[in-house]
């Protein structure tokens, strides 16, 4: 799976320069493969960008500035939203990419999302949670079965008491 940046190499905007080295750069500090694709020189570049970003997350004029990512075929997000993954240490999640070991990212998905026996830690804890309801609902029902002895015995105890008292 390669990365694909879209940048402009040759964009008048200090703001997207400075984004699109943020990317790269932090890119390159993990060893990530990915392959840089300047819009501003290609043409099918920018058109294959444009038609690509989900109209979703299109800014309100319809034209998304660089730098996009995507993997593969598949978009993963804009400068705003690598910078959020960055900052909760999930680029590789981000990106679509298994995390490398040792890694937080990786740390972070063993304690959530690795799998339990087979199922994912989501569907594990769906599981669970179906257990405990269960598990609830049964003691429930033991404690009201304990309920309706307890007040027969109760009920048993006051007929015998007063049939003692009639005698």
């Amino acid at each position: 799976m390669v990365i694909k940046v879209f940048l402009a190499s040759s964009s008048g905007s200090t703001a997207i320069k400075k984004k699109q080295q943020d990317v790269v750069g932090f890119l390159e500090a993990l060893k990530v493969d990915y392959t840089q694709l300047d819009i501003a020189c290609n043409e099918d570049n920018r058109m294959w960008m444009r038609q690509n970003v989900p109209e979703d997350r299109k800014p309100t004029n319809g034209i998304p500035l660089p730098p996009q990512i995507f993997n593969e075929e598949s978009y993963c997000g804009d400068y705003d939203t690598f910078f959020d993954a960055k900052e909760d240490n999930s680029v590789y999640s981000f990106l679509g990419l298994p995390p490398p070991p040792g890694s937080k990212e990786a740390e972070k998905a063993d304690k959530a999302d690795i799998v339990e026996n087979g199922t994912h830690a989501e569907e594990t804890n769906t599981a669970h949670a179906e257990e405990e309801e269960g598990q609830e609902e049964e003691d429930l029902q033991s404690e009201e079965e304990e309920e309706a002895e307890v007040q027969e015995d109760e009920e048993e105890d006051l007929e015998e008491t007063q049939e003692e008292e009639a005698e």
